[in-house]
């Protein structure tokens, strides 16, 4: 699909009185530091009438003046510690057009030709980057990507709904909170209580995860809002009742063991993102703009997985999260505070690009991010997609667009399995 370029260009944030570029350094916390060092792509389409380019660009200038991290850049201080610079260096801007409707573009798949859709992943130092592309129709498709280190899901959630609320003239309903230093606290003296060196992090550069035997086929499954509600009937029997995510990640660990046909014997587990928000005391703002996230590695043989109910499954996940409470994100801020001057020697394990996880996952919930509050003044998302998973065994659940209570799921496997999890996995055994 040819599209037309029509401009590329960096965009500042508006000057404002309340957040003035100040130059100022901001060090990566110990949680920025754990968190994948890539840009994450979305994309997220929009059915006419939507706001003109001017108005969308106008809109995101007001934002980052709310959100100055992504206008700035990394650097390094005089300690040799990653900083982002506050300097309003500004965000890449790129507006195309395709010459076809949105309806014949749509419904996103794995196979859809969407690279073109996005801006440059590789080679860029604008740590936020907005592609607007407009269909013959009116149509819009936004293409985004930020730095991961920069900030987690849950902060790009409420800054892209801060965006839209700007577009359309409003007041921003959740102001950021940009205190990281009030979130990293550590106690006097620290205290280490977990192995943070080699769950969070390993001391080398070699990768834990297998090399390839075939190559990485994505898949996008829809479990319909009749299909989860179900399901949680089947797992949450009695007194026991456990989240949508925890029993859709223990319907899906077993089909996914399953499909691979590991051997009975084996160990599989999963990584599960941990927001750490909700779990520090005192909490922190939900709307707090960095990264807050740990892990919780929930752990069964393959016997075990697979012979057992859903309901047992769910257990074992919602056990291992609880684990990953205030005293373990203390714990980790405490580690942080110890490392300071150690950095190079931290090497975060989250999966590299190209790997395969089998016989584990590596799973991310975006389930509460504000999806259907954005809109930028036609109307919430009518699709939403993740462009590209370049891990096999790794999982993001997000809600559907086309219904509510419904989840879709994206999700990256060999190509010996995609077959025997296609047949299975609808099947409430």
């Amino acid at each position: 699909m040819a599209i037309e370029l029509i401009n590329d260009t960096i965009l500042k944030a508006s000057p404002s009185s309340e957040h003035p570029t100040s130059n100022a350094l901001v060090p990566l916390s110990i949680f920025d530091k754990a968190a994948f060092d890539l840009h994450v792509p979305i994309l997220y389409a929009f059915r006419a009438p939507v706001p003109s380019n001017e108005a969308m660009r106008e809109g995101l200038s007001k934002a980052l003046a709310h959100y100055p991290h992504l206008a700035g850049r990394f650097t390094t201080d005089d300690q040799g510690r990653t900083c982002i610079i506050l300097n309003n260096a500004g965000v890449r801007i790129i507006e195309t057009y395709v010459p076809i409707t949105l309806a014949e573009q749509l419904p996103f798949t794995p196979d859809s030709e969407v690279g073109n859709l996005l801006p440059p992943l590789e080679g860029v130092e604008e740590l936020l980057q907005v592609q607007l592309n407009r269909y013959a129709c009116g149509g819009l498709v936004l293409g985004l990507s930020s730095h991961h280190r920069v900030a987690d899901g849950q902060s790009m959630s409420y800054f892209t709904i801060s965006w839209s609320s700007l577009v359309r003239g409003l007041d921003i309903e959740a102001f950021p909170y940009h205190d990281r230093d009030s979130v990293s606290v550590p106690r006097n003296p620290p205290r280490v209580e977990f192995d943070h060196p080699n769950i969070e992090f390993r001391k080398n550069t070699s990768s834990n995860t297998n090399e390839l035997s075939s190559s990485i086929t994505n898949l996008i499954v829809h479990l319909s809002a009749d299909f989860v509600t179900k399901l949680k009937a089947k797992v949450c029997q009695g007194n026991k009742r456990y989240s949508t995510f925890e029993c859709l990640l223990s319907h899906l660990w077993k089909k996914m063991t399953q499909a691979r046909g590991l051997e009975r014997d084996e160990f599989t587990q999963v990584r599960v993102a941990v927001n750490g928000r909700a779990r520090m005391k005192p909490p922190v703002p939900m709307e707090y703009f960095g990264n807050l996230v740990l892990w919780a590695y929930p752990r069964l043989r393959v016997k075990e997985l697979l012979n057992e109910s859903c309901a047992y499954v769910a257990k074992a996940i919602h056990e291992a999260v609880a684990k990953i409470d205030h005293e373990y994100f203390q714990s980790f801020i405490d580690f942080g505070e110890l490392s300071k001057g150690k950095e190079d020697e931290l090497v975060a394990t989250a999966p590299e690009a190209g790997n395969a996880l089998c016989p584990n996952l590596e799973v991310d919930s975006w389930l509460r991010f504000h999806f259907h509050d954005l809109d930028f003044g036609g109307g919430a998302p009518c699709a939403f997609m993740p462009p590209d998973l370049p891990v096999e065994g790794l999982l993001v659940f997000v809600p559907s667009c086309k219904e509510i209570g419904g989840v879709d799921v994206f999700l990256a496997l060999l190509d010996e399995h995609v077959e025997h999890f296609k047949q299975i996995c609808y099947a409430l055994d």
